[in-house]
């Protein structure tokens, strides 16, 4: 277990770049397995899922050639080789269930752990992918450790509506989609803006889809695929949270952001804790709007409910970024009640967040309220294997003066890439102290 240690209560103030997108990259080197041609990808990240598939592809023979220092990388699958009785995949890693439409188009069958999960973000099933699969023609069999798929044919092409929008399952369809005989088309399709960068990379490949960025994708299968030169675009997540870790210290940074069109929503979400963002030439920053510098929640117009922060699949403000603004509300002068549309549980963290001092009151598995501008001291803390709570943990710690402790902050590799050195050079006082 790794925790962070962080000495709060200075303003973090500079300039930095964000990463790529943890939720765009793994989809699309799962789906490097589609093509038998070469692939640069550039921009990757050096954070734990990254290196996990990549062990992967090693051990089923594929050419890796990793460079975290530049973020090239170079991949090519043309002499690899799967056995479902012999090769496993990944189980601590939710995006490892991506890995199996490319191996069912290569190989004709592909397994799904029993215990394959990401993190503890409520009940995740697996039906909706299993679904996905069986609809393009993959017998699936449940053996002692997991289940084994195979198809006897070509993928074949159908129409699906899926139950709610999911990221995973859209993604899952678009793999099985594009070398499938025939046109496919999803209905509820999910449209985040790391699914929108996932589709680009396909047809990059040459893969053909039609409705980027909305409910309805179409898909027209072709033979094959082939190589692609990919650039990663920088992380709105990362972007988000470390203008929220400026705003939440009284600091000035500035985050290079290249689509600033994804964020009037969360610039809205902002605003309703007295923070401005500013885009301008390609970099956003956080302005605080009252005159003393303090947080303060807007107060709304109708004055018998609480200002509210509701977070459901894309359009919506996206659920990963709930606990970042849980953070600003346990600061901020008013109160808040936060709505997780989507995730049972993920918001059974308050009793942390009391140890700091702060109010906050569990409604139900889905809401909280914030009674924020409380009284904060230092204190020890636990993170459950939620990547942006261990991040919203460390947001209360950095705005407190004195000696806090993130322990099993572990889920900030999975996503952030030189978190903590990132935030030293802003000014912050972190570091890493490795445990059992």
């Amino acid at each position: 277990m790794s925790s962070l240690i962080v000495h709060g209560g200075t303003p973090l103030q500079g300039r930095i770049i964000p990463s790529a997108n943890k939720n765009a990259v793994l989809p699309i080197l799962c789906a490097t397995l589609l093509t038998r041609q070469p692939v640069t990808l550039r921009g990757v990240p050096e954070i734990t899922d990254v290196k996990k598939i990549l062990e992967v592809f090693r051990k089923l023979g594929s050419h890796v050639d990793v460079d975290f220092a530049t973020g090239v990388l170079q991949l090519h699958h043309e002499h690899t080789q799967f056995d479902p009785a012999r090769d496993h995949l990944p189980e601590e890693m939710r995006s490892s269930i991506m890995l199996v439409p490319g191996l069912l188009a290569r190989f004709g069958a592909a397994r799904i752990e029993d215990d394959v999960k990401g993190c503890t973000l409520g009940a995740r099933e697996i039906d909706p992918h299993v679904e996905v699969f069986q609809r393009f023609g993959a017998e699936v069999q449940r053996g002692s450790d997991g289940l084994v798929l195979r198809v006897q044919r070509p993928l074949t092409g159908n129409d699906h509506w899926t139950d709610y929008a999911s990221v995973t399952t859209t993604e899952n369809f678009v793999l099985c989609a594009a070398l499938a005989e025939g046109r496919s088309t999803l209905m509820n399709a999910a449209s985040e803006p790391h699914v929108q960068e996932f589709c680009q990379f396909m047809l990059s490949l040459g893969a053909r889809i039609e409705g980027l960025g909305t409910s309805r994708l179409t898909i027209h299968g072709v033979s094959d695929l082939g190589g692609t030169d990919f650039t990663f675009a920088e992380d709105f997540h990362e972007i988000v949270t470390f203008l929220a870790l400026g705003a939440i210290t009284g600091g000035d940074v500035q985050v290079k952001n290249s689509q600033p069109e994804q964020f009037p929503l969360i610039d809205r979400t902002f605003a309703k804790f007295g923070v401005e963002i500013v885009h301008e030439d390609g970099w956003s920053r956080t302005r605080i709007s009252a005159a003393d510098g303090k947080l303060r929640v807007k107060e709304p117009f109708t004055r018998n409910i609480l200002q509210k922060v509701e977070a459901a699949p894309w359009p919506y403000l996206p659920v990963d970024l709930l606990p970042i603004f849980v953070a600003l509300g346990v600061k901020a002068e008013g109160s808040v009640m936060f709505w997780n549309k989507v995730y049972d549980g993920a918001m059974g963290w308050t009793s942390e967040l009391s140890k700091f001092g702060a109010h906050a009151f569990l409604s139900d598995p889905h809401r909280m309220v914030t009674f924020g501008g409380k009284p904060l001291a230092p204190a020890e803390v636990e993170s459950p294997y939620i990547i942006r709570v261990a991040i919203a943990l460390l947001m209360v710690a950095a705005s407190i003066p004195g000696k806090s402790t993130i322990l099993n902050a572990n889920p900030v590799r999975r996503a952030h890439p030189g978190f903590a050195e990132n935030i030293t050079r802003l000014g912050a006082r972190v570091e890493w102290v490795e445990g059992d």
